[in-house]
């Protein structure tokens, strides 16, 4: 049978309130033999505190949602930044003793639906488009503490941590720039649905016009993020665009199918086409030839989400409501001069 408060009390000859006071961490009014005495009976006797038992005492679950949009079968861990990014907020919150509960989203009204059903203390929102973000209400969201990691939405109900998209796709196209390329292709999903990309793009479009490389329409590409599509627009970029000697993708998986596209094709990278990512997801380091990436702070990124929930469930107001974080060009094996 499993020990309880009251097992403990008796044996303790001490109050139960006490018992549950020591337990919980609340032990300014005991003194430290009695608080000594009752930790060695908890644990000699293998006493283990029940966590709805103490969720109902709190009025806290201790639970944090991590959603991220799904569409049907698919799987949420074929995305390696995804992954990184689970990894990362569940050691943030195992330190400050919160769970992660992971959810994929087919349809926009299970972001209300999981908020208000699940008891969450607080939600992130992964990957979503700002549009989405923009309708939540507070009325629906229910007082969850929520942020928003990669987003530009505008609605005050998210704080906001996100990388310096802008900056990111600056050093990538000027590195390119720098090689000697004057071609230089974009993909990525579409920049009308999601302000990541859309920055992205707008970065890639200053850099050429500083340089005096005219915009042209026809070398950008939308392009979803999986190594399939990656490796079709490779294939599509050696038959339809043989003139372009670089590319600079929105991801790095994205980036490692166009590598394995245009290998396909019979082209070699970064001998006849560069190929940049953004991310530097563990991958761009194990595939060959290694990816040239725009590297995020996904610790610090993950990191600060917790920060900002943990501030705004503890009542903090915040002046601002999106933090950026600094990104850096990591130069590895995919980028090299035009051919001659």
């Amino acid at each position: 049978m499993a020990v309880t408060l009251k097992d403990i009390a008796a044996e303790a000859g001490v109050s139960l309130m006490t018992v549950s006071n020591v337990v919980n961490g609340k032990q300014a009014r005991v003194s430290a033999a009695t608080r000594d005495r009752i930790l060695r009976i908890v644990k000699d006797r293998g006493y283990v505190p029940s966590a709805s038992a103490r969720s109902l005492a709190a009025k806290s679950s201790r639970l944090v949602g991590l959603l991220v949009p799904a569409e049907g079968e698919t799987s949420l861990t074929i995305d390696p930044h995804t992954v990184e990014v689970v990894g990362m907020l569940e050691r943030e919150l195992r330190r400050l003793d919160y769970h992660l509960m992971l959810r994929g989203i087919s349809h926009r009204t299970e972001i209300t639906e999981a908020l208000r059903s699940w008891h969450l203390d607080g939600a992130v929102l992964l990957g979503f488009q700002d549009a989405e973000i923009d309708r939540l209400k507070a009325d629906t969201v229910g007082g969850v503490a929520l942020v928003a990691m990669d987003s530009y939405s505008a609605n005050p109900l998210a704080l906001e941590v996100r990388s310096d998209d802008f900056g990111g796709a600056e050093l990538a196209v000027r590195h390119l720039i720098g090689l000697g390329h004057r071609r230089i292709a974009f993909a990525g999903p579409g920049f009308s649905e999601t302000g990541v990309v859309r920055e992205r793009f707008e970065g890639y479009r200053k850099v050429l016009a500083e340089n005096g490389i005219g915009f042209e329409p026809e070398l950008v590409s939308r392009v979803e993020i999986s190594h399939a599509e990656g490796a079709a627009h490779g294939r599509w970029l050696a038959a339809e665009r043989p003139d372009v000697t670089a590319v600079f993708t929105t991801a790095d998986l994205l980036a490692i199918g166009v590598v394995d596209g245009l290998a396909a094709a019979g082209r070699s990278v970064p001998g006849d086409v560069s190929v940049v990512g953004y991310d530097n997801a563990d991958i761009a380091a194990y595939v060959t030839p290694k990816l040239t990436t725009v590297a995020q702070d996904l610790p610090g990124k993950a990191a600060e989400a917790v920060r900002l929930m943990m501030d705004r469930l503890a009542g903090k107001d915040r002046p601002e409501q999106a933090t950026t974080l600094g990104v850096r060009l990591i130069e590895r094996d995919t980028a090299g001069p035009p051919p001659q």
